[in-house]
């Protein structure tokens, strides 16, 4: 009796084919080890200089203004900083303090690229940088940004125009700004006849880099 029970098991595994040397072993898969194959999220690339910026550069939420445009000046003397351009606008224009809203320095008043940030922008207050009369666009929607120096004697220093392209993409992103909403003094449009920022200034180039 016993050795019919072996011979039907034997017999058994024969006809599986599991003792076959020419059937491949089933190969036998965990679900646990198999992984879809995601696609890579995307990389998203963030505009270049926009991030940690001073936070003196991001205006109180409470009384931030929609500006659409920057308006780019040159102070038209070898040397100044905000303080003294706030004094020198409120004795001889009798405005109320600095016309601009951000001033770069050039080294000799203030650090060369310092960008100083004026109580017009901390407070939101329409500037005076474009004529300085009211009702006037560029300084009721007009950002304004004036470089210390004559630039149609020099150049703005390397450091100053690399405060300027940071400080402008930052103002760009932030209130969609568009390349043809960015003037020279001169070129803006209403503003009275003049040559600022200086025939030294690159703006084609400086443009170019935003």
């Amino acid at each position: 009796m016993t050795n019919k029970i072996c011979f039907l098991f034997f017999s058994l595994i024969l006809l599986s084919g599991c003792a076959m040397n020419d059937e491949p072993m089933p190969v036998i898969v965990s679900h646990q080890s198999v992984q879809p194959v995601l696609p890579k999220s995307p990389v998203v690339k963030q505009p270049s200089l926009s991030f940690n910026v001073p936070s003196s550069w991001y205006p109180p939420r409470s009384l931030e203004h929609g500006w659409t445009a920057i308006v780019i000046h040159h102070s038209a003397t070898a040397s100044g900083n905000a303080t003294m351009f706030d004094k020198w606008h409120r004795e001889n224009n009798h405005w109320d303090g600095v016309g601009y809203d951000f001033v770069v320095a050039n080294g000799s008043d203030s650090g060369d690229g310092e960008v100083e940030v004026t109580f017009r922008w901390k407070q939101q207050r329409v500037g005076a940088h474009c004529g300085g009369t009211p009702g006037n666009w560029a300084n009721e929607k007009g950002i304004g940004i004036c470089l210390v120096g004559d630039f149609n004697k020099t150049q703005p220093s390397q450091r100053q125009m690399q405060s300027l392209l940071r400080l402008v993409r930052f103002l760009k992103g932030r209130y969609h700004i568009g390349l043809d909403r960015i003037y020279g003094h001169g070129t803006t449009p209403g503003a009275r006849v003049t040559d600022c920022p200086g025939k030294n200034f690159p703006m084609s180039s400086f443009k170019s880099k935003l």
